[in-house]
């Protein structure tokens, strides 16, 4: 029976993603997970696309308190309540609007400093949906040791590049590919696997440093070649037109708690 191995959450897009041991999944994700999101001075998506060291940043989130704390690598943390929202903000999330709210406080002159140009802190205004496109994405553990397997110095492929939610040990390689179309139990939640992930340059970013230091994109490639996406949902700008593809994107069916070591359990085919 696979089992989920590794669950990766950060609470600001772009940002180190940090190992959990359970999460709460809701119909619109985990709540916490991308709960913030930055803009650029014109208002567009800034994310680690732009500025990849933003990987170099560490941020916690209390919902409950409602405090942010931002850590940097050269100068001291940034902490206290995001509570004090400016203006509206809509945002083109690959041709899907998200709402939010400019956050209030310390946080975008700190962030601005580090990256080197404007951007701004938002806070979305329906959390889980400062995801790329659906709230969950899974990747299975054989599939990323098999590309570390077959792609010369391919141990330094380090999992935090792919910047999945959950990880599964114990089925084949691209086996989460099959469950395309397919509901999956995962701990106490059931969601539906609709497509694969289209990966972008991110990848071939170093997870510590957010420097380009490999070519994973053309490591995939090089494999598995070049594979059209099925999304349920359309998505206007796929990254690399969608062809470079690895793990699965799912949507919540039944909301519940998933923890590391929960059985994933294969249901039945969607009507």
């Amino acid at each position: 029976m696979p089992r989920i191995s590794r669950l990766s959450t950060t609470p600001l897009k772009g940002t180190a993603m940090l190992p959990s041991k359970a999460v709460t999944l809701t119909a619109g994700g985990v709540v916490d997970n991308r709960r913030f999101y930055l803009v650029d001075a014109q208002g567009h998506l800034f994310n680690g696309k732009h500025h990849g060291p933003l990987v170099r940043l560490t941020t916690a989130y209390d919902p409950q308190a409602r405090r942010l704390h931002l850590t940097f690598p050269d100068r001291a943390p940034v902490e206290g309540p995001a509570t004090e929202l400016g203006d509206a903000v809509h945002t083109n999330f690959y041709g899907r609007e998200v709402d939010g709210h400019l956050v209030q406080g310390p946080w975008s002159a700190a962030l601005t400093d580090f990256v080197g140009e404007q951007v701004h802190l938002v806070a979305v205004d329906r959390p889980g949906e400062a995801v790329d496109v659906h709230p969950v994405t899974l990747i299975s553990t054989a599939t990323l040791q098999h590309l570390r397997n077959v792609t010369p110095d391919g141990p330094q492929l380090d999992h935090r590049r792919f910047r999945m939610l959950v990880e599964v040990d114990g089925c084949d390689v691209h086996e989460e590919d099959t469950w395309v179309g397919r509901r999956v139990r995962i701990g106490g939640a059931t969601v539906r696997v609709v497509g694969p992930v289209p990966r972008c340059v991110v990848t071939n970013e170093s997870p510590d440093t957010g420097e380009v230091d490999f070519n994973t994109l053309k490591a995939i490639v090089r494999y598995r070649g070049e594979l059209a996406t099925d999304l349920t949902t359309p998505v206007a700008h796929l990254p690399d037109n969608g062809t470079v593809i690895f793990g699965v994107y799912a949507t919540v069916d039944q909301p519940g708690v998933v923890a590391v070591g929960d059985d994933a359990h294969v249901m039945e085919d969607l009507a």
